[in-house]
């Protein structure tokens, strides 16, 4: 089985049954890697329920590292949280891949953005559109988002992006204004639960967990990130890129390595 869920590139060929794609048209989709061969070669199959059409201003690099990150954060922060224009949403891991487009998605939705990350990352982190960047290892962590929230005129945070909900799920309770929505999309460790769940009862908390591989429609959410690219609102930022033959070393990055935005594999 071919690894590699986003793809990015020029058509070559479609089927006859195809109307809106013709060679050589500019596209790019996620989804794939499960039960198709992936991207992670230098000819990929892909049906059209999971590719959509690429603005000329768009890269390849960065439309290739678009996919499965922008989908979650838009899934995330619109379809799922909501999250309205003046709202405070505090979004973990800036400088990852969902985290870095969920920031500039957020942005552009009008909220007030909080992240976190390591030092090191700040300063480009805020050119993304975050508001407060706060240390992730920072012992008054919860105290400084609080603050945040209400210098915003907010009682807390109304909109939290978890990636890792066996570390914060209790965290993301204690932050939180009244009826906030909470959006979960991974964790380190499957032992997941409160230490006490009252705080969240007490504040009318909705809890959503999610997988992008849920999407009912990927084209949907594709076209909203390739516009927002197109029109400079939304930069993937690329940390390395890796030669095909070394797909096995960007995985394994992936995993033990901090990097600030996205790896790419390049056929």
């Amino acid at each position: 089985m071919t690894p590699g869920v986003d793809f990015a590139g020029v058509l070559t060929e479609t089927s006859e049954y195809v109307e809106d794609f013709a060679a050589d048209d500019r596209a790019y989709g996620t989804g794939l890697g499960r039960e198709h061969h992936g991207g992670c070669a230098e000819y990929a199959l892909a049906p059209t329920d999971r590719v959509v059409h690429l603005p000329d201003a768009v890269g390849f690099e960065a439309a290739g590292g678009a996919g499965v990150v922008a989908i979650t954060a838009w899934r995330a922060l619109v379809d799922h949280a909501g999250l309205d224009p003046g709202e405070t949403c505090l979004i973990y891991g800036g400088s990852g891949g969902v985290g870095h487009a969920a920031i500039q998605l957020a942005s552009a939705t009008g909220a007030q953005v909080l992240t976190t990350a390591s030092p090191e990352y700040h300063d480009r982190i805020e050119t993304w559109g975050a508001d407060d960047v706060f240390d992730y290892a920072d012992e008054d962590l919860a105290d400084e988002v609080r603050k945040a929230a209400v210098e915003n005129g907010a009682d807390g945070i109304d909109v939290i992006l978890d990636h890792r909900l066996d570390e914060y799920l209790q965290f993301d309770a204690e932050v939180a204004a009244t009826g906030a929505r909470v959006v979960g999309i991974g964790e380190t460790d499957p032992q997941v639960g409160f230490e006490n769940d009252g705080v969240a009862r007490s504040k009318d908390l909705s809890y959503t967990f999610m997988s992008v591989f849920n999407t009912p429609d990927l084209t949907a959410p594709l076209r909203r990130p390739a516009y927002l690219m197109g029109e400079g609102r939304l930069e993937i930022d690329i940390a390395r890129t890796y030669d095909l033959e070394d797909a096995s070393e960007a995985q394994r990055a992936v995993l033990e390595e901090s990097h600030l935005g996205e790896l790419l594999v390049v056929p």
